[in-house]
């Protein structure tokens, strides 16, 4: 890879929405940091009343904090772009800010996907469009309105070159936000986006009334699809184990605060997708992530239960309450597939 910008330069958040401008705020505290809205009137929002009322209301932001609608101008001098657009858009968003990217910029999805279509990472997609940058991946259990009030929390950073992962490191820590770095990119892409998936199932079954073992048995049989299709990738074991994993499962498919969750318990409760949709400004990543999750999954030969309802459920082709029951009537097996880790 070529062309690493070794200078600290400047650093850019492009995206707006409640965990994009999250991270603008964390970055904020060691230096000035420009925060790109795709909305004019979002960013001049920001600007004069320094607060984000759509996304993160209630939050002031920091002085340092300069937002702009401008794409090429807020990446025009960063060393460290961290890109915290939706999956269905980071293409688009990557393209159009290429022409005014600083030559070996590194650029850190924060997005939480697989793209339709082409069933490709983030990262992957960065590597496509913007082959001459660095890339990694910011993931782990970050609620955003807890990390803006300055709640304790941890996130990870992955990346294949560790210089990258320690600027970024350098850039976020803080005595309220630790972060970790690592260089197991898949892992950690393929754990954040599965994770939306098997939060969809575990609120579709708080809404249809069922229990806390129900909710246990999702997510620890959801953490198993997440390893046998990370591991199938080129992931490591121990990332599922980690932030990444286990922690961003847990925080997603139990707390009220998940978008994933929240549709999950919302069509649960008996109401159509649409209708839940078109009630929040929100993007649920799972709900367009199943379907591309689970061709993934095929196409490597690796089986999704879970998630393969889920993505039934959101095309419109399951109830909930058929969807649980086609789980529940699989046929007996042995728990784990000892042959799926290798030592």
């Amino acid at each position: 890879m070529s062309g690493f910008c070794e200078e600290t330069g400047g650093v850019a958040v492009v995206g707006a929405g409640s965990w994009g401008t999250t991270i603008a705020m964390l970055l904020s505290r060691n230096g000035p940091t420009t925060l790109w809205a795709r909305s004019p009137e979002l960013a001049d929002v920001l600007e004069t009343t320094r607060e984000n009322p759509c996304y993160l209301p209630g939050v002031a932001l920091p002085p340092t904090v300069r937002a702009t609608a401008s794409l090429a101008e807020a990446v025009a001098d960063a060393a460290t772009v961290l890109v915290a657009v939706p999956s269905h858009g980071f293409r688009a968003i990557l393209e159009a800010m290429a022409p005014a990217l600083v030559d070996g910029a590194a650029v850190v999805s924060l997005a939480k996907g697989i793209e339709a279509g082409t069933n490709m990472r983030m990262s992957e997609i960065v590597a496509e469009v913007l082959p001459d940058h660095p890339v990694g991946v910011l993931t782990g259990p970050n609620l955003s309105h807890e990390v803006a009030a300055g709640h304790p929390a941890a996130t990870v950073v992955a990346c294949d070159d560790e210089r990258v992962a320690q600027r970024v490191q350098g850039l976020l820590h803080s005595t309220n936000f630790r972060v970790y770095t690592g260089t197991d990119v898949a892992g950690c892409e393929i754990a954040g986006a599965t994770k939306n998936v098997i939060a969809i199932a575990a609120g579709v079954c708080d809404g249809l009334g069922f229990g806390e073992n129900t909710r246990a048995v999702v997510v620890t049989r959801g953490l198993a699809e997440q390893v046998r299709l990370g591991l199938a990738l080129g992931g490591r074991a121990l990332t599922f184990g980690g932030l990444a994993g286990v922690g961003d499962l847990v925080a997603t498919c139990t707390s009220p605060q998940s978008r994933n969750w929240s549709v999950g318990y919302e069509l649960g409760s008996g109401r159509p997708l649409r209708e839940v949709l078109s009630a929040t400004h929100m993007v649920a990543e799972g709900v367009r992530t199943a379907a591309p999750i689970v061709a993934l999954a095929e196409s490597h030969g690796v089986e999704m239960p879970i998630a393969a309802q889920v993505a039934a459920l959101v095309a419109g082709e399951r109830s909930p309450a058929s969807a649980a029951a086609a789980l529940m009537e699989r046929p007996p097996r042995a728990e784990w597939d000892e042959a799926s880790f290798p030592e």
